[in-house]
């Protein structure tokens, strides 16, 4: 009998680690049902939620990261990264990973760190069309590296690079859903156009002062409005704003999948897996990158679609006066319109989960899946 692998999926911080790393788990238990999956995470951060919630084993290490210019503080994530690599290094001595994969973000340093110093396979996930620094580090440790984007070969070994797209939840992947059971969904008229605002589970100021400055414009052109405000703006917002038929005021969206469905215009942060879920579902949409993530690493995102004539673009500052006025045009212009959706779903990779979970298995296993 063949001995199962056994797989480290070290990272997280952030939504935008955490959930391909949870898809690219259960793509991986699909095709080999009896592979063992640890995952390691940062002490405190969504991971230590959402993995349990999807049925897997993690362990949190207290690694911090680092903050940027000179602070005190980095003082003690140094010690603290020191901490984490000998709790990482007893996890190794007692799960004995096959591979260990990094699904980038600070927390993944320790585990490829000890997987480089004892010579196991490693396999790094990158989202962004700019990579991080944790996986620009120890990109010429790694075997394979898994991208989304071809600009990465700029920045990492370019041999090792493998355009996969980004993972992405199977309700997205698998969406069956149209436009009039979703619309229906969000009790809103199926006759008119739609536009999606999301800044995030937190939300986003400048796309909430963009909707407060047009509301009037917007209840004239006569279309259906989803907004979500993110958590932290609601209770503002919502004091602000009175309840009207066509305007659909959100917290957060539990059932994105539907909100996208019901969609023909999407504004967005632009995020990798955003990006990615956008172009599977072959969205029209307008991005305003956040400009409060590491080296501008969204806007970069951002413009490799604009470069390719797949999405427009707003910067972060000029969003409160422009970026309605933006949306509404596109709203009106099909042909524009459709023109983006063509474009965008170039850029789709429905399998990405699969395909990556083919060749951590391969690596793990000396086997063809």
């Amino acid at each position: 009998m063949e001995q199962q692998p056994k797989i480290i999926i070290a990272g997280g911080g952030t939504g935008g680690h955490v959930f391909p790393a949870i898809a690219i788990a259960n793509a991986i238990k699909k095709l080999e049902p009896q592979a063992e999956i640890l995952f390691i995470g940062a002490q405190d951060r969504l991971e230590m939620q959402k993995v349990p919630e999807a049925g897997y084993k993690i362990i949190g290490l207290p690694v911090k990261g680092l903050k940027r210019g000179l602070s005190l503080q980095n003082a003690k994530t140094i010690y603290l990264l020191f901490k984490s690599i000998n709790q990482t290094r007893r996890i190794f001595k007692q799960f004995s990973p096959d591979v260990v994969v990094g699904v980038g973000g600070y927390a993944s340093a320790p585990a490829l760190h000890i997987a480089s110093r004892k010579s196991i396979p490693i396999v790094l996930q990158e989202q962004n069309s700019f990579p991080g620094i944790t996986n620009r580090i120890f990109s010429k440790h790694a075997l394979k590296i898994c991208a989304a984007y071809e600009e990465v070969k700029k920045y990492l070994p370019a041999d090792k690079v493998v355009i996969t797209g980004n993972p992405v939840m199977e309700s997205i992947a698998d969406i069956n859903i149209n436009r009039e059971e979703a619309l229906g969904h969000f009790g809103l008229d199926i006759q008119k156009k739609t536009l999606l605002i999301t800044g995030g589970s937190l939300g986003a100021r400048q796309l909430n002062n963009a909707i407060l400055n047009h509301l009037d414009k917007l209840r004239e052109t006569q279309i259906n409005v989803i907004w979500q405000t993110g958590k932290y703006y609601y209770d503002e917002i919502s004091t602000l704003v009175k309840p009207e038929p066509w305007l659909k005021i959100l917290p957060f969206i539990d059932k994105m999948p539907y909100a996208y469905a019901a969609a023909d215009v999407v504004i967005a942060r632009a995020g990798a897996i955003t990006i990615s879920e956008l172009s599977i579902m072959g969205k029209a949409v307008i991005f305003v990158p956040s400009p409060n993530v590491a080296e501008d690493h969204q806007t970069k995102n951002a413009q490799a679609l604009v470069e390719k004539k797949a999405a427009l673009m707003i910067k972060d500052n000029e969003a409160p006066e422009k970026l309605i006025p933006t949306a509404i045009n596109l709203l009106l212009d099909d042909e524009k319109t459709e023109k983006l959706k063509q474009n965008i779903r170039k850029f789709a990779k429905p399998h990405a989960a699969k395909d990556i979970a083919k060749i951590i298995l391969a690596i793990a296993t000396n086997r063809d899946y």
